[in-house]
């Protein structure tokens, strides 16, 4: 909704100005402090295709994440990595700007892969099995976005230079985030059985 609002009235480059997350812009950047940038940076897309692969995979991954974790810890998930990808993002670049919900869908995404993941690695340990499986599902996800990265912004995407337009480090940030929170999560959500 908040992009289709910036698209209708032709805003998107003063929406992406006013609420992408922009490190460098000090502790106020437009209406919004820098502090909650990454959230409302979630909300701000670089056009419609954007858009559309995020809410592809927060539907077929999002949907099962939220039905074992529940709404609240959905949320808490969310929210978090969108921090998570900011931060990674900042780490890599701090003067990169970063709009999108990919980070935070990464998030989404690594819970799904320790949730939902298979365990295809011949361990005695169930709980070894399944972080390995993890692991390797983090590694993928990793060499896939760096790919990506590479593909579309050229070898200046780690530097932030030139033809950067993905936020690799942002969506690997979220992904870890994802894979490390997922089980707390749920244990959180059946602290009480």
């Amino acid at each position: 909704a908040a992009w289709l609002v910036a698209a209708l009235f032709q805003q998107q480059d003063r929406a992406i100005e006013w609420f992408g997350f922009m490190p460098d812009a000090g502790l106020w950047a437009g209406p919004v402090p820098v502090w909650l940038q990454p959230l409302t940076a979630t909300l701000v897309h670089a056009g419609f295709a954007h858009l559309l692969f995020n809410m592809i995979v927060l539907v077929f991954c999002g949907r099962p994440v939220e039905t074992v974790l529940g709404t609240a810890s959905m949320a808490i998930l969310y929210v978090l990595g969108a921090y998570a990808a900011a931060g990674a993002q900042y780490l890599v670049d701090p003067s990169a700007p970063m709009i999108g919900a990919s980070g935070a869908i990464s998030a989404v995404l690594g819970a799904y892969a320790m949730l939902f993941g298979r365990n295809k690695v011949k361990v005695s340990n169930p709980t070894l099995a399944l972080w390995l499986n993890a692991l390797w599902l983090m590694a993928a996800w990793v060499v896939l976005q760096i790919c990506v990265g590479i593909a579309l912004g050229g070898a200046s995407f780690l530097s932030g230079g030139e033809g950067a337009t993905i936020a690799v480090a942002a969506h690997i940030g979220g992904f870890i985030l994802g894979v490390l929170l997922a089980n707390p999560l749920l244990l959180f959500k059946y602290r009480k059985a």
